[in-house]
């Protein structure tokens, strides 16, 4: 396979930029295609096998463009779908879960939060990690229901959105947690909201860095890194060009954004 190929990556909507921002930032050099899958989010709703089905659907996109590898750059389908993709396609995948470790590993009031979609919560992989780290450590887990919605709709920072954080965290506030772990690749924008309700103690941990590390290591291995000029990323979406141009994490001016039926 030739190392000029793109790097895949995929998301139910606008919050895998969040993971294309730490990828580009790490390498790049590289060929960025991403594809937001907005007609069909959020995933979190939805059941196993639907996901399955859009994950495929997204795959099968981006290897049609010629990807490398493909980061799967949202938590739900990681839990639910990735371990049908490794198994069908024969091309690297890096997945996203909660960072649960180094949140256990870290907390000293060994109370840790963790907000994230119910595709999530609810999944065999995400109950096997909490599992393990659940012995030493309280876990307070709260679906992170509507926000994604209102996140896709460009509405990040609205007063609205603050209130229904608000009422979410409450429980993990009273808890007395000292770490919230960001469970959806949406939430790293509702960051500056989040420090303005938690308290000042409580770090926020999301898995961003921690993804484009293990993309970098995927493709040393492989021999597959590019040496070759910068290329501009793509970017494409089933939903409004304008709402994932507006959100992307990127000087204006440098990236085009695309629609496109998938």
């Amino acid at each position: 396979m030739s190392k000029d190929k793109p790097i895949g990556i995929f998301d139910s909507g606008v919050g895998g930029t969040s993971i294309w921002k730490e990828i580009h930032h790490l390498l790049p050099l590289e060929h960025t295609i991403y594809l937001a899958d907005s007609a069909n989010a959020p995933y979190g709703e939805k059941p196993p096998e639907e996901i399955v089905r859009l994950s495929v659907k997204n795959t099968r996109k981006l290897l049609e463009m010629g990807a490398k590898i493909i980061v799967v750059a949202c938590n739900t389908a990681t839990t639910n779908a990735i371990t049908h993709l490794r198994s069908s396609y024969n091309v690297p995948f890096i997945g996203i879960e909660p960072a649960i470790k180094p949140a256990a590993l870290q907390s000293e009031t060994k109370c840790i939060g963790i907000l994230a979609t119910k595709g999530t919560l609810s999944s065999a992989l995400f109950a096997r990690t909490s599992d393990l780290y659940s012995k030493d450590n309280k876990i307070i887990e709260v679906v992170g229901k509507g926000l994604v919605e209102e996140i896709e709709k460009g509405q990040k920072d609205s007063s609205f959105l603050k209130k229904m954080l608000e009422e979410l965290l409450d429980p993990m506030i009273k808890a007395g947690i000292d770490h919230l772990v960001l469970g959806c690749s949406h939430y790293p924008y509702l960051i500056p909201t989040l420090e303005k309700i938690l308290p000042a103690h409580v770090k926020i941990i999301d898995s961003g860095m921690a993804v484009a590390k293990q993309t970098k290591v995927v493709l040393q291995g492989l021999d597959l890194l590019t040496g070759n000029q910068q290329h501009l990323p793509e970017f494409f979406t089933n939903g409004s060009p304008e709402i994932l141009k507006n959100i992307i994490p990127a000087p204006a001016g440098s990236f085009k954004v695309n629609h496109l039926d998938f």
